[in-house]
């Protein structure tokens, strides 16, 4: 892959996805895609190029991001954000709230959300309206998410009695599989999301919305049409928690900062 091609590709996905690849990710790119190459039966990357192109289902531009996606996550990452939505939960409970809305982007393989799921339904009673939203751009991702099913060393640091309650445990191979339970799949509503194609088709307004480890991948550009589409998305009074490597100061004056990584909506 020359020059000239590997710019074709950076453009291409970044137009599509908002995805900015820097010069180094040349290999990456490379090796992501050498797969769809041999499954499709191309002989290089220029022809593959063509074929994305010439494809006017859409579908392989999607097959092309769905593999240069990165998805890496894991039940309760970064465990202080669900401590503290905990707290928020059963504190606005408290006060007389009854409907929650909570919305996970790029929700990757589902850890995410079920573990908001899991948080929710531990802080509160049954009575309440609560419904997450999971959203990504990769199909495969969702595929994924939409069955729920995890080997062991997917769920290495979720408390046992969570385990118990929520995952029906059963043997495949020589390892273990951890099943969703049905009572938590039905709060989630999984959906495909471009993240750069603004304005967001849900109406909100969310209590919370997660948007972690996915601006990192963006330049400010996209950056900021998807904080905008947050910071409007997002009820008064309501929490955006995003990556602990990332920062919004700078991208939207009208967020309070209230720890890093946690910000409200005055």
């Amino acid at each position: 892959m020359d020059d000239e091609l590997f710019n074709k590709f950076r453009k291409l996905i970044y137009e599509v996805s908002g995805i900015h690849l820097g010069d180094q990710k040349r290999a990456l790119v490379m090796g992501r895609l050498s797969k769809r190459i041999r499954t499709l039966g191309l002989d290089d990357f220029r022809n593959y190029y063509e074929y994305i192109i010439n494809d006017k289902s859409g579908k392989e531009i999607i097959k092309l991001i769905d593999s240069i996606s990165t998805n890496v996550t894991h039940f309760f990452r970064e465990s202080e954000h669900f401590d503290y939505l905990k707290e928020k939960l059963i504190e606005w409970q408290e006060s007389g709230q009854t409907k929650f809305r909570i919305w996970s982007a790029a929700c990757s393989t589902g850890e995410e959300p079920y573990t908001l799921t899991i948080v929710a339904t531990e802080a509160l009673n049954n009575s309440v309206d609560l419904k997450i939203l999971a959203t990504d751009i990769s199909t495969r991702v969702l595929e994924q998410c939409k069955k729920g099913e995890y080997y062991s060393h997917k769920v290495d640091n979720v408390p046992n009695y969570i385990l118990q309650k929520y995952f029906e445990k059963r043997k495949v191979g020589n390892d273990w599989v951890y099943a969703v339970r049905d009572k938590l799949k039905k709060v989630i509503t999984f959906s495909r999301l471009n993240l750069i194609d603004a304005p967001y088709p849900m109406k909100g307004p969310f209590d919370v919305i997660f948007c972690r480890n996915v601006m990192i991948y963006f330049d400010d550009k996209v950056r900021n049409i998807l904080i905008n589409e947050i910071y409007r998305l997002l009820r008064p009074g309501g929490y955006l928690f995003i990556g602990h490597s990332e920062s919004i100061t700078s991208a939207h004056i009208g967020f309070k900062i209230v720890k890093p990584s946690v910000y409200y909506k005055p």
